[in-house]
């Protein structure tokens, strides 16, 4: 018996796309996950052999089960109480703000795009534009630390660069987790930045409930071992100089730690710097109250206009447009032992006690990233021309002054990685580096600082500044 249908070409459409999507669902999606999961763990399996601290299972967990976790982390339940009886709404409306912030924070760590793609990048951008220097690595006290201790990697901050220079240099040691800022907040980078194991903070949010799900996220992963890398200053200089250290991710981090049970938790101060830091006009503009605000298109233009004329631009010229990007990392600071001869238990204390001890660690911990921020050839050059900044100096008097300053220096204990055989060489190109970008002023042979550059040369000058302010 042969019979016909007829439908409507509609209706056939519509069930051609039905099939399509189930094909997907049933058979090509789920192959294709398959593939993923076995690549993904391919490569955990190879880096876990050659990281000195292995990627912790909280950072494999499925990010909705992380998202689960905060939102019914007893705490956070405690203080979804607390807001909808303050606030007189209803505990499901607070809750859904709680899972939309949860949302926002959790990161989706995938180890095959942090360590195949993140590494890449992170190496090529690094070495397009700079000539990137590690002066001071203390192996040896980085091979004491425990496997199973939980290692923050505490920095100044000069640049948004920050995040890709130290995430590629350590990535023969471990994954960082960062804290990125909202800026990142943007399709597709958004994507990228969870991927590559980083969350996201509101970082002048005075929102109570919003903190508290953000502190039970970084208390977690801190007892979890998760490595994680942390700007104590909160948000980039605008002079150059040091800014004062804030106390709140590591308040997050040591809250209810208890010495004795649970793991050790290491810090190691890593001090940056750079020749040229990307953003530095923009920063120092920002401490002009009378400096109009920049529109969208005009940074959009700008910040095309640099990546082309960059990017077409040859290894050599770019790194004597950038020139240097030095990391130093200094001697870890166990809080176990720190704690210990420092005779406090905060698991123990009350929140005005324990901060109290929480900010003088900050202030110990930005001491010693101090110490260990590398002196790089422009901002010693930038220092001498201000010091000089109303003589008609030659380039060899400069030179020869900052000679003399850098034996100063040493003689304190500044980290100076120029060695004597290059160092006029060395000098010559910080010089050309501050001509080229129009901060000195050239006549018969003889410079002198620009008076409209003054501001951007005490810039670069102020990131050496704190030796001279110490004793």
């Amino acid at each position: 018996m042969e019979s016909s249908i007829t439908l409507p070409f509609w209706i056939f459409v519509l069930l051609v796309l039905t099939a399509v999507l189930l094909i997907l669902d049933r058979i090509l999606l789920p192959g294709f996950r398959w593939y993923l999961r076995r690549r993904v763990n391919r490569v955990i399996e190879e880096v876990n052999t050659r990281l000195d601290i292995e990627i912790r299972p909280f950072q494999l967990t499925r990010r909705q089960a992380l998202i689960d976790q905060l939102v019914f982390d007893d705490r956070v339940t405690e203080a979804i109480k607390e807001y909808a009886r303050e606030h007189a709404m209803p505990k499901e409306v607070v809750q859904a703000k709680v899972l939309r912030y949860a949302n926002e924070i959790a990161p989706s760590f995938n180890a095959y795009v942090y360590f195949r793609f993140g590494y890449w990048l992170a190496k090529s951008i690094g070495r397009m534009l700079y000539r990137v220097r590690v002066g001071f690595y203390d192996d040896e006290g980085l091979k004491k630390i425990s496997p199973d201790a939980s290692v923050v990697f505490v920095m100044n901050h000069r640049s948004n660069l920050d995040y890709i220079l130290v995430s590629f240099l350590v990535a023969e040691k471990t994954a960082l987790s960062y804290a990125v800022g909202e800026w990142a907040r943007i399709w597709p980078l958004q994507t990228l930045v969870k991927s590559m194991g980083a969350f996201f903070v509101r970082r002048n949010s005075r929102n109570a409930l919003y903190r508290r799900v953000l502190e039970r996220y970084v208390n977690l992963a801190t007892r979890a071992g998760v490595c994680q890398a942390v700007f104590l200053e909160g948000g980039l200089t605008r002079d150059g100089k040091l800014r004062e250290p804030k106390q709140g991710f590591l308040d997050y981090m040591l809250r209810d730690y208890h010495a004795d049970i649970d793991r050790d938790v290491v810090f190691v101060p890593v001090g940056i710097n750079y020749d040229r830091v990307i953003e530095d006009m923009t920063l120092v503009r920002k401490l002009d109250p009378a400096a109009g605000k920049r529109s969208f298109w005009f940074v959009l233009k700008t910040t095309g206009r640099f990546f082309v004329k960059t990017l077409f631009m040859n290894r050599d010229k770019r790194w004597l447009r950038f020139g240097y990007a030095s990391v130093n990392f200094g001697n870890p600071i166990s809080m176990r032992r720190y704690s210990e001869k420092n005779n406090f238990d905060l698991s123990q204390m009350d929140q005005a006690r324990r901060y109290e001890q929480v900010q003088r660690l900050s202030h110990r911990l930005m001491q010693e990233i101090a110490n260990v921020i590398p002196v790089l050839p422009v901002a010693m050059m930038s220092e001498i021309v201000l010091e000089h900044q109303s003589e008609w100096l030659s380039e060899l008097d400069l030179k020869a002054a900052a000679s003399i300053r850098i034996t100063q220096l040493q003689e304190k204990g500044a980290p100076i990685d120029m060695a004597p055989n290059a160092l006029e060489g060395v000098l010559s190109a910080a010089l050309v580096m501050l001509e080229g970008r129009g901060f000195i002023e050239i006549e018969e042979n003889l410079l002198r600082a620009k008076p409209e550059s003054l501001d951007i040369l005490k810039y670069y000058a102020n990131s050496i500044s704190h030796w001279y302010a110490s004793p």
